[in-house]
């Protein structure tokens, strides 16, 4: 369910009617967190725009995600199969719809893959920013270009200390580094071109249509069927835990009111180990979906070798959003948990799609073969 409007949000509303966006390009938004944002954004009073999605559709992009909203949103989303390494089909997709404003979700982002393939992360994650950023400052009337980066550029914490937006960065995989990389494009193209950015930074997602491959949605699913459930080394390790909607509440705030050229961390205010957040799942299952012999789902916890570069802790200052923005996370990781639990097991047929690959049949037979 999309909330409505709040005072927290409500102060900079009158900046947004005022600034655009009438045709917003989202990037990736057949993924997890741009299809969350793009059914956040057309829920909300203050955007009248509409929304051109433009995602390749690789393995975690599935656009039956947002089959209901191009059925009935006819006129107000529009997708686009592409990929944003095609500078001229970018250019196509600008002169088509007017774009006046990009919000920036494509990229690869899975840990383990850029260990095993980095390539793809560097293609897609630096070269094509890139390619968007040149046809962004090419454009006329171009209003924002924001960008969705991570927590992981910054490297690993202690057991101590915060990241704020001053931290410097030690990206510590392929992938991080491959983000890192897009951050600084990206900086570069304000300071030297003018072009209007924003940038966000921001801490572990949670929530619905995450892909299965994820911590949270992998333990869910793995546990309903009795399957064990991999822990990386001694599961200590920290990430705070923010809810998909909280961030893209955080995100529209930052590109109606948020300074051009500023950076802002978004974090959940919810500093967790893993293994707890393993045991949350599994406690959670044990009252929502018990097993027929009421075993507890805590026994099919397994610990394996750790992944090589696994970062130890990460936590989010966002203390510059909530004061320049009055931005808050609404969920606490207990009230978000349990959402994302029920949502999973409400959800069992889109769940068993992405699981089997059928929706890459409905891909191919809707969209064609790339």
């Amino acid at each position: 369910m999309i909330r409505s409007l709040t005072p927290q949000s409500a102060a900079a509303d009158g900046n947004a009617l005022a600034a655009g966006f009438n045709n917003l390009l989202v990037t990736g938004g057949c993924g997890f967190i741009g299809t969350n944002f793009i059914r956040y954004l057309l829920n909300r009073p203050d955007f009248k725009g509409r929304i051109i999605n433009l995602d390749k559709l690789t393995y975690a992009g599935n656009p039956e995600n947002l089959r209901d909203v191009e059925l009935n949103l006819p006129g107000r989303y529009i997708f686009h199969r592409a990929d944003v390494c095609d500078g001229e089909e970018i250019d196509a997709i600008f002169s088509r719809y007017g774009i006046d404003s990009v919000c920036h979700f494509a990229a690869e982002s899975h840990v383990d893959r850029s260990i095993r393939r980095p390539e793809g992360f560097i293609q897609t994650n630096i070269v094509g920013t890139f390619r968007l950023l040149e046809t962004c400052r090419a454009a006329e009337n171009f209003l924002l270009f924001h960008h969705v980066s991570t927590d992981e550029v910054y490297g690993s914490l202690g057991s101590d200390g915060l990241f704020t937006e001053k931290t410097a960065y030690r990206p510590n995989s392929p992938y991080s580094a491959s983000k890192a990389s897009s951050d600084h494009l990206v900086r570069a193209y304000h300071k030297t071109f003018g072009l209007p950015v924003t940038i966000s930074n921001c801490s572990n997602n949670y929530g619905p249509y995450q892909f299965p491959e994820k911590l949270i949605p992998l333990m869910i699913l793995n546990a309903r069927e009795g399957k064990p459930l991999p822990v990386y080394g001694d599961g200590r390790n920290v990430r705070d835990w923010l809810y998909v909607e909280d961030h893209c509440e955080a995100i529209w705030n930052i590109m109606k009111s948020g300074r051009r050229g500023e950076t802002y961390n978004i974090g959940g205010h919810a500093e967790i180990e893993n293994i707890d957040v393993v045991n949350t799942v599994c406690d959670l299952l044990d009252r929502m979906a018990p097993f027929p012999d009421n075993n507890p789902h805590r026994k099919l916890i397994r610990y394996v070798p750790d992944r090589p570069g696994h970062d130890r802790r990460y936590a989010i200052d966002f203390s510059k959003l909530r004061e320049e923005l009055k931005w808050a996370p609404r969920e606490s990781f207990p009230t978000g948990i349990r959402k994302t639990v029920s949502w999973y097991l409400d959800n069992s047929e889109w769940v068993a799609r992405v699981r089997s690959g059928e929706y890459q049949a409905w891909i191919d037979e809707n969209y064609g073969r790339r």
